[in-house]
């Protein structure tokens, strides 16, 4: 077994190369480099100021490279123990006090506060449907210009409440930036 196989790597910023160990858990999948790339290029590679929210936290690695690129805070939500414990320790490894992870579901998260973010990432597990559920709440938590990370196993189209306004693909992962139109 290779010593790296549950490890991730940080893109940029002042945690530039730093590695995030995760446990094996059933549906983490790790964003892509060139995905997560692509997506702080979308961004803004400088993210001052910025109230970040990543859902599904998983590796953490989304809401971790945009701590590294300067934001303000940074919000971690994650169902399972073993993932959110290793969230934990890599917060700590880090150093990045600017950081709540909290063990929960992430519906009951949205639905339990009514705090804001300028930045929120969303990667739920494949074929469960989150997304549907989560979007006509979601758009709620995001401060006015604010903007959703999403990633899905197909293409998001816009609607009568949210506007794609970036996309790509990367093997089966299609990757979005969204505005709420509401």
């Amino acid at each position: 077994m290779s010593k790296h196989l549950n490890t991730v790597r940080i893109n940029a910023g002042v945690w530039r190369s730093r590695l995030l160990k995760f446990p094996d858990a059933e549906g983490l999948r790790p964003t892509p480099d060139r995905v997560r790339q692509t997506v702080f290029n979308w961004l803004g590679q400088d993210l001052t100021g910025k109230k970040c929210l990543d859902l599904f936290a998983g590796t953490g690695v989304m809401g971790f490279e945009a701590l590294s690129r300067n934001a303000k805070e940074l919000t971690m939500v994650e169902y399972s123990k073993p993932v959110a414990n290793a969230l934990k320790q890599n917060q700590g490894l880090l150093k990045a006090e600017n950081c709540l992870i909290i063990n929960t579901d992430a519906m009951h998260y949205l639905s339990s506060n009514n705090k804001t973010f300028d930045l929120i990432f969303c990667d739920p597990p494949y074929q469960k449907g989150w997304l549907e559920k989560l979007l006509p709440i979601i758009g709620s938590h995001l401060n006015h210009g604010g903007i959703l990370y999403a990633e899905a196993e197909y293409l998001l189209q816009s609607n009568e409440d949210w506007e794609v306004f970036k996309h790509g693909k990367a093997g089966n992962v299609y990757y979005h930036l969204l505005k709420c139109i509401i």
